[in-house]
C-alpha cells in the first residue's frame, strides 16, 4: 500500500460528476477520467439506443478487452527480450 497521502479529485464522466479518491496526481485521475468519458462517448456514437447503464458496461468491456491485449502485447515482448540474452 503506498504511503502517499490520498487526494480527492472531482471529475465529469458522460456528464455526471464524480469524486475519486486516490494517490495518484490529480492530473492522471483527471486524464483517466477523459480517456473513460470519450470511450463512453465514442460507444454512444455507434451504439445510440443504450442506456447509460449498458453503455457503461459495454464500455468498460471493450476497456479491458484492449487492456488485456495490451498486456499479451508486452508479455509476448517480454519473453522475445529474454530469449535473445
Amino acid at each position: 500500500m503506498s504511503n502517499r497521502p490520498k487526494t480527492k479529485t472531482t471529475v465529469d464522466i458522460y456528464g455526471q460528476q464524480y469524486s475519486i479518491m486516490g494517490t495518484e496526481s490529480t492530473s492522471h485521475i483527471r486524464l483517466v477520467a477523459s480517456i473513460v468519458d470519450d470511450k463512453m462517448r465514442e460507444m454512444s456514437k455507434h451504439n445510440p439506443s443504450l442506456d447509460v447503464h449498458k453503455l457503461a458496461v459495454l464500455t468498460a468491456v471493450n476497456m479491458v478487452h484492449d487492456y488485456l491485449k495490451l498486456k499479451d502485447d508486452y508479455e509476448n515482448l517480454e519473453k522475445q527480450l529474454s530469449e535473445k540474452d
